[in-house]
């Protein structure tokens, strides 16, 4: 692995490949109008009515705990996916600050997309475009292909190869969005990070990293994605569901084996690993765990394992099962304050 020299209990910071920290106050959220029957209806009565309530201050203090809960995994770094239709210019700023006040990197962006209209998506693409101009670390954003017309589209990998970056977009992620690489092919490149790919074909030609979320998608019924099967580079993320990338690789293994008996957990541990190309500075980090062998065979069948102390760009921000740089009792009562709200316009 990365930093093979380590100690046997030390290792790089883990990385969450596709995470969405504005649902990190979802927990608890009042019932949707009515019981979802499909991926489609999930998206409708559940997230689309959340993010919709978002604004600012909501969003501030769901990236902290967000932040806050990644450090207390061992994961120092995120790539995030965001959508607030009503709290679209300066969102990423408020993102990009939460994680850093806390100590932990985020490479964030807006996800566009046309449910919003043609003003949305151009408020989308903006958004993107002044975050990236003001020299934030950031992808372009989009929801996914089934909610946006081919213009806008091809307007956001356009401002991604004018900044130089990728796009950060769902594919394939229930067979609603199968159409995706057909509409998506020409304009991807290595860049790129595909989150999901559950029914993208494996010869699809879709270029850039496969973000594979085994719990989201178990969570969604969308079904198995089976990464082994990409030629494209795989790595893990969550989905918003936490950022706890030690459980994640283990649920990614099983999942594996499932499929494969003969499958090793060294394969979902590599995808863990793959996470780090996508934010490479985290490979300098360091986690001192709890557990002495931090090894693939070791941590496929070994729960409750934490980290004791971690490091980021030098700097110990967690230490003694507490953040250093923050008062995490501060953060889950300001959370818990906004979640009030955003249940109350739910």
């Amino acid at each position: 692995m990365t930093g093979a020299t380590l100690p046997g209990n030390v290792t790089p910071g883990m990385v969450c490949a596709h995470h969405h920290l504005y649902s990190t106050l979802a927990r608890g959220m009042p019932a949707p109008p009515r019981q979802p029957t499909s991926f489609p209806e999930i998206l409708e009565l559940v997230w689309w009515r959340l993010d919709s309530a978002l604004d600012l201050e909501m969003i501030r203090w769901s990236a902290m705990l967000g932040a806050l809960e990644a450090l207390a995994c061992g994961t120092t770094a995120i790539v995030d996916h965001h959508e607030s239709p009503q709290a679209i210019e300066g969102s990423l700023d408020v993102i990009a600050a939460a994680c850093a006040e806390v100590g932990v990197r985020v490479v964030c962006a807006y996800g566009v997309t046309d449910r919003h209209g043609a003003d949305g998506a151009r408020r989308g693409l903006e958004e993107n475009r002044r975050f990236l101009t003001a020299g934030g670390r950031g992808l372009v954003g989009i929801h996914a292909a089934f909610t946006c017309s081919d213009a806008t589209l091809s307007a956001a990998a356009g401002l991604a190869e004018e900044f130089g970056v990728g796009v950060h977009i769902h594919v394939a992620e229930d067979a609603v969005d199968r159409d995706a690489p057909n509409r998506l092919r020409h304009l991807s490149d290595d860049r790129w990070v595909l989150a999901h790919g559950v029914h993208l074909a494996g010869d699809a030609g879709m270029r850039g990293t496969v973000v594979h979320n085994p719990r989201s998608n178990l969570n969604n019924a969308v079904g198995y994605a089976r990464p082994a099967r990409f030629a494209n580079p795989v790595a893990l993320g969550t989905d918003g569901i936490g950022a706890d990338m030690l459980d994640e690789f283990r649920l990614a293994f099983v999942l594996d084996r499932s499929a494969d008996v003969t499958a090793a957990p060294t394969r979902a541990w590599s995808w863990l690993e793959a996470g780090r190309r996508l934010v490479p500075d985290a490979a300098a980090d360091r986690v001192t765990w709890s557990y002495p062998d931090m090894e693939p065979w070791h941590l496929a069948y070994t729960t409750g394992v934490h980290p004791l102390e971690i490091e980021v760009a030098g700097e110990i921000v967690w230490r003694d099962g507490a953040p250093t740089r923050v008062d995490a009792a501060e953060i889950r009562a300001k959370a818990a304050e906004q979640a009030i709200r955003l249940f109350g316009r739910l």
